[in-house]
Parts: C-alpha cells; structure tokens; sequence
C-alpha cells in the first residue's frame, strides 16, 4: 500500500450522500469524485440531483458535467479515466471520496472491469434502432436468452446496461458475464467502502420530498429540453421517462409526479439489492462523529 486510501460513500437514491460526503471530505481535505452515472452529463442537473454551485465551492467535484448526452459511455472507461485522475491527484493528496448510487460504476473503479472491445457503429446502431422500435422488454428477453447470468444481475429497467451487454455478445460472440472479471484488480491504494442507509420510512419521506422540490425548482421545465432526445440511453431515467409519458399525454401532471415517486422508490430498492451482494461494504447511519470515526480507526490499520 501507498498510504493513499479511496473512500467510497456509497447508497440509495435520496439517502443523504451528497451532504454527508462534503462534511467528510472537508474534515479530511480531500476532492470528490462522482460515481453517478447520471451526473456525468451537462443536461441532466435537476432530475439527477448534482450537488449545488455551492456545495462545489465547499469541495471540487470531479467527473461532473464532464459528458453531453450525446457523448457514448460506460463503466470500463470511467473506471481507466478515474485510475488515470487518482494516479495524479495522490501526489498532491492522500485521501479521496468516490460518491454515488450507481453500483456497477463503483465497481469498476474499486474491483476492475476487462477491457472490453471497441463495438463497431454499426452493431449498436443495429441494437439501438430495435430498442427504439421494439422497445425494453424485447431487448430484455434478448438478454435473458443470450446471457442469463447477467440479466439476473443487471438493472433491468436501464437499457443502457442491457444494450451494452448485447453490444459485447454480439461484437465478440462472448457473454458479458464471462468477460467481467472474475478476480478483483490489484490496486495501488486501499479501498474504504462505506453505505448510507437510513430506515425505510425516512428514505422514502426523503425520495418524496425531493420529487417535490425538483418539480418546484424547474424539473418539468428541464424534462421539456430534453424530450427531442428521449431515446437515448442515457434519458432512460427515473424522473425523465414519466415527464416523457406526460407530454405524449398517457396521463396527468399528478399522476407523473406519483409515477416519478414509486419508481424512485424502487429504484432505491435495487439500489440497496446491489450493495448488499459486498460483503465488504460497511453500513452506517449518516452520522458525522460516527463516520469519521470509522474512517480514521481504519486509516490507522
């Protein structure tokens, strides 16, 4: 080890992670790093909940606003581009914070992704046109038939994860599962993982409260700007997709907003799913003391 520590804040959707990530990285005068795979693109502000102006002049944010929606993405490369940013920024400081939701993405950065295969333009051009005419359940049975193992693992309802693992099969005439790694990479610093949770009720007052606060500050206003592109990958999102279904007029502004609030909540609760498959991970209370804490009585090991 390097003495240089990575650690990761890490929970479901609306759970506090924001906040309680820029107190921790403040006491330990270190920089964050989004792993929310949302927060990459300069369009989606409101609906992904990217931290403030302010909370950025409190603590420099990285790998936000760093893609358009336009832009192709996915894990592998923000795994390399997280290694290639962490190998300078440990020369300059010893501690850095890796927050978010999005699980595979954490993953990649803490255990390693193969380098998987440039996909031709074509063959997810192909991918693409199907989805858009077919729609989601098709290239989910697509994917249940060509690589099982996988669709019992991958958010089922992010066609951006299904399309990616086609894109694979088809691009090597291997399954996805087969070549993600089955050992983890060796890193040069050591990995704290740690998990926000609060109970039940109080996330899903929060989730709540928070569809409530984005329809009020512009949620609606930013879901119209994006429509034109409502079927790109990355715009399958909670949140977009029920404002989507509203301007075509398959039902009322309230029931949207209800519909943004329940898939929310299950969204959290794969979320939760999906960080509970680590057995590494440390579930805590978002409590400062009790955080930092943790944190510096593992830094002493």
């Amino acid at each position: 080890m390097t003495g240089k520590t990575l650690v990761v804040i890490g929970g479901p959707t609306a759970v506090g992670k924001t906040a309680i990530a820029i107190k921790l990285a403040k006491h330990f005068k270190a920089e964050i790093i989004s792993a929310d795979s949302r927060q990459f693109y300069r369009e989606m502000t409101i609906g992904t909940a990217k931290p403030t102006d302010e909370e950025r002049q409190i603590v420099k944010h990285h790998f936000i606003d760093s893609l358009s929606i336009h832009d192709y993405y996915n894990a592998w490369q923000f795994e390399q581009g997280v290694l290639k940013f962490l190998k300078t920024y440990f020369k300059r400081r010893d501690i850095a914070f890796l927050v978010g939701g999005s699980g595979l993405y954490i993953d990649a950065v803490c255990h390693g992704l193969d380098d998987l295969p440039t996909i031709k333009p074509e063959i997810r051009q192909n991918l693409l046109e199907r989805y858009e005419k077919e729609g989601l359940e098709s290239i989910r049975f697509e994917l249940k038939q060509i690589d099982p193992e996988y669709y019992l693992q991958v958010d089922l309802k992010n066609p951006q994860r299904i399309l990616h693992a086609l894109e694979v099969f088809y691009q090597t005439g291997k399954q996805f599962s087969i070549l993600r790694k089955e050992q983890a990479a060796e890193r040069s610093f050591k990995i704290i993982k740690i998990i926000i949770h609060q109970e039940r009720e109080i996330l899903y007052e929060r989730i709540n409260n928070r569809v409530d606060k984005m329809i009020e500050i512009g949620l609606i206003e930013e879901a119209k700007s994006l429509y034109p592109y409502r079927q790109y990958a990355s715009l399958q999102t909670v949140g977009y997709r029920e404002l989507f279904d509203y301007f075509d007029g398959k039902y009322d502004l309230e029931e949207a907003v209800r519909l943004i609030k329940r898939n929310t909540r299950h969204y959290a609760r794969r979320q939760i799913s999906w960080f509970k498959r680590d057995a590494e991970n440390l579930w805590k209370e978002p409590d400062l003391p009790t955080l930092i804490k943790t944190i510096e009585d593992i830094l002493l090991v």
